[in-house]
């Protein structure tokens, strides 16, 4: 357990309302981290064995585009969890996360974390819960960007 990981943890809007124990379970498995601007923390197709609990700092989430390169997505910032995929299989990052500033986070080990979540679901539940309303609120938000980038206006 990284005693430095659970003070960081503690202030994050992620964790906030969540049951007592939530911040000490996550902490257990996870140790602070830090990425220079330009760094990926992870890329697409790769083992999604870390999330990342930003603490400071901008993520761009992106996908590449093969006559684009590089497309942003989105853009997290402090309080903001980057890297989902962890939470169900295959297990593998869909995206590629880049630090477009100093980062700084806190990595969770998503295996160990799913096999506490699992042990304890008075905890592991609403955890879920919250993580399930995240990846909604990116849904709903990709889906606006999608009509503003492809909305037929003729049709309004």
């Amino acid at each position: 357990m990284s005693e430095a990981a659970r003070t960081l943890l503690a202030g994050h809007a992620f964790l906030a309302g969540l049951p007592e124990g939530t911040v000490q379970l996550v902490a257990d498995h996870a140790e602070p981290a830090t990425f220079p601007a330009g760094v990926l923390l992870f890329r697409e197709g790769g083992s999604a064995d870390v999330a990342y609990l930003i603490t400071k700092g901008h993520v761009a989430v992106e996908i590449h585009a093969p006559s684009r390169g590089p497309v942003v997505v989105e853009t997290l910032h402090a309080g903001n969890v980057v890297g989902l995929s962890w939470a169900a299989p295959p297990f593998r990052n869909q995206f590629d996360a880049r630090a477009v500033d100093d980062v700084e986070a806190v990595g969770v080990d998503a295996a160990q974390l799913r096999a506490a979540l699992a042990a304890n679901p008075a905890i592991g539940f609403p955890f879920l819960d919250r993580l399930v309303a995240v990846i909604l609120e990116r849904l709903q938000a990709t889906r606006v960007r999608l009509l503003d980038l492809y909305g037929d206006s003729d049709a309004r």
